[in-house]
């Protein structure tokens, strides 16, 4: 499907190059180092696609603010709309305002709730989150059968936002694959929210040492709050070969934390392959063309033996 789809979407760019439309992105946060390779990719393609202009704004993970920032674009006649949205659960009220002015509408990497009744002209472009909670469980129960702790392993999981699906798609996919396989005498000690933040996920794994509970797997939504627990345990004089870390994203910071052996696992997103999958879909909308619904970018597992294959990958 996605192959189909960017080629039809080329095809539309290359018969339309001498149109030129304004995108407007309202990104979710320009803080989010995920969020900010999107960002950079939606640039990258646009500069690539030529005649196309984007207006890139900074929602700092504030609904109303990317409410506004949405209202404005629409006010302001631009030709199409990309969103990583702040709140997933505001996307039916996005959708609407954007359907009634008829400009087409690409929601990026943060699913809407309602994906499944997105008008004709807005589309989703990210990746299955499902998969990567399945990847995540799947190298955790590996390592912990290597270590001879598949049974009894206690595990501690690190969720971003709550309003996100992916938050919460990345967390039930990891605990149900991790219930369904070897390791399914593994316990979930405790789960919490870190926001996807590098300083509460260290602030929250701190409080788990504290409360001294053994800490054989912690398993966070993205490499940022993988990073803030691994910088707690290491300031807790904790080895990083009693305990292991697995997070989500192969950023460049996660995957500096594998080299230093610190990051057992994580899981490729492929930021510019979404972010050239989003700003294809709007430009080929704004000019009348059809797209898929959704694009999904296949999530990848990262690990020591492989991770030099994703060096410049993100």
């Amino acid at each position: 499907m996605k192959s189909m789809y960017l080629a039809a979407a080329l095809a539309a760019l290359m018969g339309s190059a001498a149109s030129a439309e304004t995108i407007g992105a309202s990104m979710q946060s320009f803080d989010n180092n995920f969020q900010t390779l999107l960002r950079e990719g939606i640039s990258a393609r646009a500069s690539e696609t030529g005649g196309v202009n984007v207006q890139i704004e900074d929602a700092q993970t504030d609904i109303s603010k990317q409410l506004n920032q949405v209202n404005n674009f629409i006010a302001s006649g631009v030709d199409a709309i990309i969103t990583t949205l702040a709140d997933t659960s505001a996307a039916p009220g996005i959708s609407e305002a954007a359907e009634k002015a008829g400009i087409p509408l690409v929601y990026l990497n943060l699913q809407p709730d309602n994906v499944a009744q997105l008008p004709v002209k807005q589309a989703y472009v990210g990746s299955r989150e499902t998969d990567s909670g399945k990847l995540g469980a799947e190298a955790a129960c590996s390592l912990l059968k290597e270590k001879g702790k598949a049974g009894n392993a206690q595990v501690y999981i690190l969720m971003g936002d709550l309003a996100h699906q992916a938050s919460r798609d990345r967390t039930l996919s990891f605990k149900e694959t991790l219930a369904a396989g070897d390791c399914k005498g593994a316990t979930i000690a405790d789960e919490q929210s870190a926001a996807w933040t590098r300083t509460n996920a260290m602030d929250l794994t701190t409080n788990w040492i504290t409360a001294g509970r053994p800490i054989d797997v912690v398993f966070a939504n993205n490499d940022e709050m993988a990073i803030g627990a691994i910088q707690a345990l290491k300031a807790a004089g904790v080895s990083m070969d009693d305990v292991i870390v697995v997070g989500i994203d192969a950023t460049q910071d996660g995957l500096a934390a594998m080299a230093a052996g610190d990051l057992d696992a994580t899981v490729f997103q492929n930021a510019k392959g979404q972010s050239a999958s989003a700003l294809d879909a709007a430009v080929a909308l704004a000019r009348g063309k059809a797209v898929e619904r959704e694009v999904m970018v296949p999530f990848e597992l990262v690990t020591p033996k492989n991770m030099a294959d994703y060096a410049t990958r993100n």
